[in-house]
């Protein structure tokens, strides 16, 4: 792909889009919010396909296990919306992380990631949201790497490039699929967590005065939102940060976030970035509106 084709793709599009999210839902409780807003957003975002990602941390006992119970997390949002027809485009992900760079995972994920891709042409490239490890993009990718003219992937993950480090949850998971994606040359747009995403948080009362008894689906955030808060022992004058909001955010409007063009960095696995200005170009985040993603946010989900 030649330098001019790839800065075209990185313009955030104008018109309504084809999407698909790749989530790591029960992993915390920001993908529930983000999934949901992908949802109540189709004057703009048009879902085609929901991917379970996998994670491992205490809410499970392994990465193919926390696929699974994202899962599940998926199909409870969906019926809480309403949106059965949509479990039907909902597809089980890796069960595990790359064991390395060349080597992808097969799951029904990637294989419908690269058949939707391979439909697509490539002005009208499928958006591709990633809020997890980044495992089951890498593995469409290896698998036929081709895709890449045909996609555009806006993930959440790896920390500010000016961050002491890059241990973020999403990256440091599997940084084979990180470095996979980052160095392939996919249209890529990054929205880094500390240091930029790490200003998205909100805090209990401000979500019971927004969201509590509004609906169904607001009632299982607030109430999903100040369990995990206790179960991590935040006590107190407490806030959370929604990241994955900002990846659907980022498609929705151009005031709600600042970005730049950067050589694509290097996610090291020593859990620093590496950088090398003769690579390939991605979109990058380096500030957002707040007050205004959650605005759109908060009026969506409450309606």
């Amino acid at each position: 792909m030649t330098t001019e084709k790839l800065l075209k793709k990185l313009e955030r599009p104008a018109g309504k889009v084809d999407v698909v999210l790749d989530t790591d839902t029960y992993n915390e409780i920001d993908d529930q919010f983000a999934l949901a807003y992908l949802i109540r957003s189709d004057e703009k975002l048009n879902l085609k396909a929901v991917y379970a990602a996998p994670f491992f941390n205490h809410h499970s006992v392994s990465p193919g296990d926390g696929m699974e119970k994202s899962y599940q997390e998926i199909h409870k949002i969906l019926s809480l919306m309403g949106k059965e027809e949509l479990k039907e485009i909902t597809y089980k992900g890796s069960g595990r992380f790359l064991p390395g760079e060349k080597e992808a995972v097969d799951s029904p994920a990637a294989h419908d990631l690269i058949r939707r891709a391979r439909e697509r042409d490539e002005e009208n490239p499928l958006y591709v949201i990633a809020i997890g490890a980044i495992t089951n993009i890498a593995s469409a990718i290896l698998l036929e790497p081709s895709i890449i003219d045909k996609i555009v992937v806006v993930w959440l993950g790896g920390n500010s490039l000016d961050w002491h480090d890059n241990r973020e949850f999403n990256a440091y998971q599997d940084i084979a699929a990180a470095r996979v994606v980052f160095g392939c040359g996919v249209p890529l747009v990054q929205l880094p967590c500390m240091g930029v995403v790490s200003a998205f948080a909100t805090t209990g009362p401000e979500l019971e005065y927004w969201l509590k008894g509004k609906n169904k689906l607001c009632d299982y955030l607030v109430e999903n939102t100040v369990n995990e808060a206790g179960l991590i022992g935040q006590t107190g004058c407490w806030s959370r940060v929604i990241w994955d909001v900002t990846a659907v955010a980022w498609l929705l409007d151009e005031d709600f976030m600042y970005d730049r063009y950067e050589h694509s960095p290097i996610p090291e696995y020593d859990g620093k970035w590496g950088f090398d200005k003769t690579r390939h170009m991605i979109k990058y985040v380096y500030g957002i509106n707040r007050d205004s993603i959650f605005r759109d946010l908060f009026e969506k989900l409450a309606r």
